[in-house]
């Protein structure tokens, strides 16, 4: 990812007219170009994957659950990830330098702070709601409600927005760091320094809902494999037809586990590599190289443009709903009570 930089010895600045300019090393023509369009890319998926995942759910009667409603609000945060965080990111990551101004400087850390706890938190409250669905399917609906889907939403968006910006925005973060950041101070660039108190603290809210959502699933995957087996070895034709609903909900719901479980697995992979390496950096002095960041950022920003990707393979509902909101069918009257066969 490196690419052909220009020559050392044209030393090019951010703002040329400027003294206090940070110093521009960009990327020669073709990589630069294909830069451009791996990270355009994950844009464009990350904001229309997830917009399609929203319209879905919002519109579609058949669709509306306390377990969809968590879904598009996790949608809600990736499709945030693609419009206020990547955009921005990918002019910074190919030119080498921050061209949007200090204010939306700190507005963009909070903004990507903000958002990827809120997805933890929300894959974490999905993990939970899985295992109350497969462990006893015909008495999940009374105990997940709307109600406490809607608390889930709730705590999953205001703690994750509460904490990022009260961390940045009072300077926390820069305790103990005030002559790095002070060395790094530039116009046209963008670093946030995290001190080893709150990296730590960091990771700590990364990794606790991570530990939650493995053992969830571990559970999880443990109990579909014995509910395989016992469907498996039933014989008798009339304890077959007596358990026929109850069995064919249990499968729809050990469905909805494993594709949610491959969810979370996309987003540990994504974002895991991010935070060990934030550790590692506040407590080796930042030694991690500009370009080695970029690509774990990069890593874990598509992870917002993957779920999508998930649930339309592994979902025929949601390939159906696409194809209706792509050619306009949404539009017509009465589309809301299409049935999109969830079965």
């Amino acid at each position: 990812m490196s690419g052909d930089l220009t020559s050392p010895s044209a030393v090019q600045l951010c703002y040329e007219n400027l003294n206090t300019s940070c110093i521009k090393t960009p990327y020669s023509p073709g990589p630069r170009l294909i830069l451009y369009a791996v990270f355009g890319f994950g844009v464009v998926l990350a904001v229309f994957g997830n917009l399609l995942v929203m319209i879905s759910i919002l519109h579609f009667k058949q669709l509306y659950s306390p377990a969809n409603f968590l879904v598009a609000s996790l949608a809600c945060a990736d499709f945030l990830v693609g419009v206020t965080v990547m955009p921005f990111s990918m002019v910074r990551s190919v030119e080498s330098c921050w061209y949007f101004g200090d204010s939306y400087c700190k507005f963009h850390s909070c903004f990507e702070g903000s958002f990827c706890y809120a997805s933890i938190y929300h894959l974490c409250f999905i993990s939970i709601d899985r295992y109350m669905a497969v462990t006893d399917p015909l008495i999940y609906p009374t105990k997940f409600t709307a109600s406490v889907s809607g608390i889930c939403i709730a705590f999953s968006w205001l703690f994750s927005i509460i904490y990022s910006f009260s961390l940045l925005y009072t300077g926390a973060n820069e305790v103990g760091l005030e002559e790095l950041v002070s060395a790094l101070t530039c116009v046209g660039g963008c670093q946030i320094a995290v001190n080893q108190s709150w990296v730590l603290i960091d990771f700590l809210l990364f990794f606790v809902p991570m530990l939650v959502m493995v053992t969830v699933y571990s559970k999880i995957f443990l109990i579909a494999k014995q509910q395989a087996r016992k469907i498996e070895s039933m014989s008798n034709e009339t304890a077959k037809s007596s358990e026929s609903y109850k069995d064919r909900v249990a499968k729809r719901e050990r469905k909805a586990a494993k594709t949610l479980g491959i969810a979370v697995i996309a987003f540990l992979i994504s974002w895991l590599p991010y935070f060990i390496d934030s550790i590692i950096d506040a407590f080796l002095g930042f030694i991690t190289p500009t370009y080695v960041y970029e690509i774990l950022v990069w890593i874990a920003y598509y992870n917002s443009a993957m779920n999508p990707l998930i649930y339309a393979f592994f979902y025929p509902w949601f390939r159906k709903a696409i194809k209706l909101i792509v050619t306009g069918e949404v539009l017509r009257e009465n589309s809301s009570i299409i049935n999109l066969s969830l079965e």
